[in-house]
């Protein structure tokens, strides 16, 4: 049995166990973690949610004097806005308290806590380590009721959102989650370094190529990468391919197609990228360097000069970011002439899911904790304080509050008028950790173009052909 049929078997168990409300197993990736994760309320789940009176200024009927507890992912964007919205309600219902607890094995500290029936009230279920909507849909609440809510402010909070909201929290016709963060997907780099060489973004996949021979003449790598976040170049990789094949690609990604891996668009692309490895122009060693030092060799040795992530890498470096360095944004490179979408064309979504479990101690303080950071102070505080806004509209001025690289995801939002899209498969079924090792492999050079097609094939056909995984077609 290969690496990617053990972990795609043991998630399989972990998928069936929860739809089945059996104990997992103790042993392996969850031994550490079976007594109850992060965060933890103690035995007893199961228990009726305690409410309150509904009002006006309680729509969701908290429960006087209760306490929520929040398990929140801490990644790019930390724990602490999720604070500032706990203290927010403990001074709306005063006597209440909002217990925020950082993790980033979400999967593996909460998986447990779903199947004893004592799950946390609010998650942040984000991350390499994320559970995955799909496999727990039916044990979320339907946050619609959030979107129809009055603000902390008095406005209905579905008036103050960007589109596609609602959208993106679908599983099925249900609501389960409430992505929080508007996250812009692209290259990113120091204009300043870019001045200082003489340099020009690059547009296509020949001038990256292009780019890394200037790179490697000044001594520099063109990419660098870390293990835990190897499949960012996945995202470089679809979101490119998206954009030269257009729906064709998106919508075979999207619904587990058999052979969607081996399109044209996709393998062009990877085609492209294995040039970039076997020139060497990424950094070699990514493959056992700790994800945020590999940043750092971009963001603060800059010994490489462009790298592929989400709009939270500004906030997730900002303590390891040289002196004068101007980040910036740019959309991902299209591969011909010919692409389906123009290279404005942006992946860009809202991310970070929150979601709240049918069975917390606490549901109505959940979402009050929701609403809470869906008010303009909260919303404002996120976008000032992590560099990236919310999906609240109106919170981020034209300065960007001096962020260069918030500056430019506004520009990138603007260029890109409605040619946006989003992939949501990989969330939906959890498949990021078993893409890891075949994509650290691909970048270390050890695996090849058809080698890394045929494991991520693998990976995605495993989902597909489990009768136990509820399928979201994506339309």
């Amino acid at each position: 049995m290969t690496h990617i049929d053990s972990t795609v078997k043991r998630r399989t168990v972990m998928r069936t166990a929860l739809a089945a409300g059996l104990a997992l197993p103790v042993g392996g990736a969850l031994a550490s973690c079976a007594g109850g994760g992060s965060g933890g309320t103690g035995s007893g789940g199961g228990k009726k949610s305690a409410t309150g009176k509904t009002s006006a200024d309680n729509p969701f009927g908290m429960a006087a004097k209760s306490k929520v507890d929040a398990v929140i992912f801490n990644g790019g964007y930390g724990v602490d806005y999720v604070t500032f919205a706990g203290k927010v309600v403990e001074k709306k219902h005063p006597g209440s308290t909002v217990k925020v607890s950082p993790s980033t094995q979400i999967a593996q500290q909460l998986q447990p806590r779903f199947v004893s029936g004592n799950p946390p009230d609010l998650i942040d279920d984000s991350g390499a380590n994320s559970i995955g909507l799909n496999t727990i849909a039916d044990k979320l609440e339907d946050l619609s009721s959030v979107l129809e809510a009055n603000n902390f402010e008095g406005k209905k909070i579905s008036d103050t959102l960007y589109p596609g909201v609602k959208e993106r929290g679908l599983v099925g016709d249900k609501m389960v989650a409430l992505n929080y963060a508007m996250t812009v997907y692209g290259l990113w780099y120091s204009s300043s370094l870019f001045e200082q060489n003489g340099w020009t973004a690059p547009k296509t996949w020949d001038d990256l190529i292009a780019l890394g021979a200037k790179a490697k003449a000044k001594k520099k790598y063109l990419f660098v990468w870390g293990k835990e976040a190897s499949t960012y170049y996945r995202t470089l990789l679809i979101d490119s391919a998206v954009k030269e094949g257009g729906d064709e690609v998106r919508l075979a990604l999207e619904n587990l197609k058999p052979k969607c891996w081996s399109l044209p668009a996709i393998q062009g692309v990877l085609a492209k990228m294995e040039e970039i490895v076997k020139k060497g122009y990424m950094k070699p060693g990514g493959a056992g360097t700790q994800f945020t030092a590999a940043q750092a060799q971009w963001s603060k040795d800059q010994s490489g000069i462009l790298y592929p992530s989400g709009s939270w890498i500004e906030n997730e470096m900002k303590s390891q970011t040289k002196a004068g360095f101007k980040m910036v944004g740019i959309p991902e490179p299209t591969l011909t002439s010919s692409s389906k979408m123009p290279f404005e064309a942006l992946n860009a979504a809202p991310g970070e899911p929150f979601v709240v479990p049918s069975q917390g101690k606490n549901v109505a303080g959940g979402k009050e904790v929701l609403r809470a950071m869906l008010s303009k102070d909260a919303a404002t505080n996120f976008a000032k304080t992590k560099l990236a806004p919310t999906i609240v509209k109106g919170t981020v001025p034209a300065s960007g509050f001096g962020s260069t690289a918030l500056q430019s995801q506004i520009k990138m939002l603007d260029a890109a008028g409605d040619k946006v899209f989003n992939i949501r498969f990989v969330d939906l079924y959890g498949m990021n950790p078993d893409q890891l090792n075949p994509w650290n492999s691909f970048l270390s050079g050890q695996l090849d173009a058809k080698g890394l097609t045929k494991a991520m094939q693998q990976v995605t056909d495993k989902v597909a052909n489990d009768s136990s995984v509820k399928k979201v077609e994506i339309k």
